[in-house]
């Protein structure tokens, strides 16, 4: 794909995901008119590209403008810790485990005694948690009750192209017609129903915390805000040999953040609060939307009791923009060591240790957290260390009590990694992450490109070992449909420690060059890759990938 040149967007800072204060207001724009925003994107932009061996290591993860809410905010650790529900099977479909889910707006409380209108699977903020068996199938048949079309993603599973949830490939509500006036992007290809759809999953893999979301077309980023998230776990016997903490002692963790307007309703700067006719938001948030406040499964910086043992934290960064980095820490200010056992796509070979550990939008990271030796009354605060203010703290552990403790952490988690090799790979394809600009005006591109369904952007076959190469002006979580892969260098230098493992997402800082291997060995049809910043991936920042 070729590459187009950057530019230098203003009113959004990188410096620790926070905004400048006195942004001016500049004008709205919209993907129909101009494919990009002109004047609203990170002030690093340019200067990645001329100093990015300074400015890409000495700016944190950020990139966004950040909403202030206007309603009274909890103080945080006073709210308990929700639990999503496990979905309950509705029954077997040819071989399958089949579910059903309602996809429906309803009002609920996310500030305690608030009411706030959510779009959710099921009724619940985060939606219900299905878990799976690997190898064995599994039918989610998803009911669209929202007043406008959807399409659903499971993040991270390997998905025949048809349950994938391809952007244009949409359920539309009883009753729906494209307003007047609106343009629709055309894609002979799409697969539209009206009100149902039944999504197949193999899941052939590896056990992981895998998770769902909405994926229309130009419209991801306010769907999953208003909150249309759901976790999926899939198990298998790897992971059932291992002695690490289970039942009560894990827990799956959706981190998020959000704003609120004065009327308790979710604050979010679309250009139509209908999402029907005008995507994309006000030109401040163009590079991505922070909220002020930090939600774990759905609660403002809930507190969990814990026993004084090991748990197993299923970590999810559901955010649209936020990156975090998660450190655990006591009040008299020591901090727990984060052993990583796992990454996007399943166990790693070995632990790794971290003292802090980034997440990027759609990462996710399994953790052990050790509570032992804490006395009872002790307070454990995860916190992320690229906020500022409120946005620093995340959620709180209250030690409860003492209590026996069989679980370990093995040296040797998993031998199933795969190991494919650059020597093995027959391409050798670089894409470039950046700001680009067309005779229309600015947007996110790959390769200089906005997306376009029509438009295949990479042909390979299926079985195929490729080395791919990510570069980036700013930061970019870059997101692979329907495989995963492995981080083999950043800047030509050896991965960072989170990199371990097999992923499925990326995060490239600034002005980085980063390389992953991966073998496309599940299915063949149309898949994409994508930034995940849902700001950037509703501006154009998609590309198509076919498997043949």
């Amino acid at each position: 794909m070729s590459d187009q040149p950057s530019v230098r967007p203003p009113n959004t800072d990188l410096r620790g995901g926070e905004p400048p204060r006195n942004a001016p207001h500049v004008r709205e724009l919209t993907r129909r008119r101009v494919l990009g925003f002109g004047a609203a994107l990170v002030p690093a932009a340019a200067a990645a590209t001329d100093a990015a061996a300074v400015t890409g290591r000495r700016r944190p993860a950020g990139t966004g403008r950040q909403l202030t809410s206007a309603v009274p905010l909890p103080a945080p650790y006073t709210v308990p810790l929700p639990i999503p529900p496990v979905l309950a099977r509705a029954g077997l479909s040819v071989g399958a485990d089949r579910y059903e889910i309602t996809q429906r707006q309803v009002t609920a409380e996310i500030l305690p005694g608030v009411p706030t209108t959510l779009w959710t699977y099921n009724g619940t903020y985060p939606g219900p948690t299905l878990e799976s068996r690997r190898g064995r199938p599994v039918t989610v048949l998803h009911r669209n009750e929202l007043p406008v079309p959807t399409t659903v993603h499971l993040h991270g599973g390997r998905t025949p192209a048809g349950s994938d949830g391809y952007p244009t490939d949409l359920v539309l509500p009883d009753g729906w017609t494209e307003p007047d006036g609106a343009h629709t992007m055309h894609d002979p290809r799409a697969v539209t129903s009206r009100v149902t759809r039944a999504y197949t999953y193999p899941l052939d893999q590896r056990a992981t915390l895998l998770w769902y979301h909405d994926h229309r077309m130009d419209y991801t980023a306010p769907a999953i805000w208003r909150g249309l998230t759901g976790m999926h776990l899939v198990r298998d016997a790897v992971e059932d040999a291992l002695d690490i903490p289970r039942g009560d002692r894990e827990l799956a963790l959706t981190i998020a953040d959000r704003a609120f307007a004065a009327d308790g309703e979710l604050a979010y700067p679309a250009l139509d609060p209908e999402l029907r006719e005008r995507p994309g938001v006000t030109e401040p948030y163009a590079a991505g939307v922070l909220g002020d406040v930090i939600v774990v499964n759905g609660a403002p910086w809930p507190v969990h009791e814990v026993e004084a043992v090991r748990h197993r934290l299923r970590l999810l960064n559901a955010s649209n923009a936020r990156h975090y980095r998660l450190e655990a820490v006591t009040d008299d200010g020591r901090r727990l060591g984060l052993v990583q056992i796992g990454a996007d796509q399943g166990l790693l070979a070995a632990p790794v240790i971290h003292t802090s550990l980034p997440v990027a939008p759609s990462e996710r990271y399994d953790v052990v957290i050790d509570f032992g030796g804490l006395p009872a009354g002790s307070r454990v605060r995860l916190r992320n260390r690229l906020g500022r203010g409120r946005t620093r703290e995340v959620m709180a552990f209250r030690v409860a009590r003492a209590a026996p403790d069989d679980t370990r952490v093995p040296a040797v988690l998993s031998e199933d990694l795969p190991t494919w090799r650059r020597s093995q790979a027959t391409a050798v394809r670089e894409f470039t992450f950046r700001a680009g600009r067309t005779g229309q005006g600015h947007g996110w591109f790959i390769g200089g490109k906005p997306f376009d369904p029509a438009r295949t952007d990479v042909r390979t076959r299926l079985g195929a070992v490729e080395v791919w190469r990510f570069r980036a002006d700013v930061h970019h979580p870059v997101h692979l449909h329907q495989t995963g892969f492995r981080v083999l260098s950043r800047d030509g230098g050896a991965p960072l420690p989170h990199d371990a493992g097999l992923k499925d997402t990326v995060s490239l800082r600034p002005g980085e060059t980063a390389e992953v291997i991966t073998r496309f060995d599940g299915h063949r049809g149309r898949f994409l890759f994508h930034c995940h910043n849902a700001e950037h991936e509703d501006m154009g920042m998609m590309a198509n990938l076919e498997i043949e």
